[in-house]
């Protein structure tokens, strides 16, 4: 399917591959290749040690670092926790192979402010699902990340430490990769590293692909983010997205008692535990944004209409 979404142009016999009129990034789809391809040999290396350690990598990656880290701390500041504990999970989420937290948090900063505007927010579905979900990873997207990171990531360019780490987002994998085949040979290193990454990258697209487009809506918003279960399963709580751009500050994503959180879970026992305060919840006047007519509508059938500016959330006690 994804072949057909591309278009071909030719200039003094060099052929350049596009995609919704830009050139593919030859580096990233290489990359991204390697490791589904490298996925692909899961079933053939399959022992239960091997399982435990992608489950355990994956909650490690996919919910420490990048939902509860990269996401809802240091994108969106809906609780704060000692710095040192910042930086172990900023280093966690760098396991994730998104990028450093810099530029992700500026990245995702900037999807906000131009949510689903055809042709300016980089990954909505409405330039295609494919798109918005892999697409505009593995293209040339001709902006200048170091300015996008200044304009709006601006307290964590001035991190010294944040900055080192950013630059050095690549290496994490290399070690943790080194160690597991040091550990079990090349069966670990399929499951803990490739198997985990395709399973976490994707649960990350879906974010941006599937639940902008599936499931339904609770609150207006003037986009259109969806509530999509499975994906709230699969990223940790992330699929609850029309719950998290309604309330962009809340740290909790999961509004009614069967959105399933599970990172929310854990910012509960980190509260628990005295290391996270300033947690930020769902304003007491949520209520008035609700759709009307209850929350069957998907994103389809729920056109974006002007809605005011998000309400002050409320500090969560331990």
């Amino acid at each position: 399917m994804l072949p057909s979404l591309l278009s071909r142009t030719t200039r003094r016999s060099r052929v350049a591959l596009t995609w919704n009129g830009k050139k593919l990034d030859w580096t990233n789809v290489i990359y991204f290749s390697v490791i589904h391809a490298g996925a692909l040999l899961a079933p053939w290396m399959f022992s239960w040690t091997a399982l435990g350690i992608t489950l355990f990598l994956y909650w490690l990656t996919a919910s420490v670092g990048i939902t509860l880290t990269y996401h809802r701390l240091l994108t969106h500041r809906g609780f704060k926790i000692p710095k040192p504990l910042e930086y172990l999970f900023t280093l966690c989420g760098m396991l994730a192979s998104e990028g450093g937290a810099i530029t992700w948090v500026a990245m995702h900063r900037l999807h906000h402010t131009l949510s689903d505007r055809e042709g300016r927010d980089l990954h909505t579905p409405k330039d295609g699902f494919w798109w918005s979900h892999v697409g505009w990873i593995v293209s040339d997207i001709g902006m200048d990340r170091r300015e996008i990171e200044a304009r709006h990531a601006p307290e964590l360019v001035a991190d010294p430490v944040q900055r080192t780490l950013n630059r050095l987002h690549v290496y994490p994998n290399i070690f943790v990769g080194l160690a597991l085949f040091a550990w079990g040979g090349w069966p670990y290193v399929v499951w803990g590293i490739f198997l985990r990454l395709v399973i976490g990258l994707n649960a990350t697209w879906f974010v941006n692909s599937a639940a902008h487009t599936f499931g339904y809506r609770t609150y207006e918003t003037p986009e259109g983010s969806t509530n999509c279960w499975w994906v709230g399963i699969i990223a940790w709580g992330e699929g609850w997205h029309n719950n998290h751009h309604a309330f962009q500050r809340s740290a909790r994503h999961g509004h009614a008692w069967w959105e399933v959180d599970a990172t929310w879970a854990l910012i509960r026992v980190l509260m628990a535990l005295g290391l996270a305060r300033d947690v930020q919840g769902v304003p007491k006047t949520a209520d008035q944004y609700r759709l009307r007519g209850g929350t069957r509508r998907t994103a389809a059938l729920a056109p974006p209409v002007a809605v005011a500016a998000e309400p002050e959330p409320v500090l969560i006690e331990a």
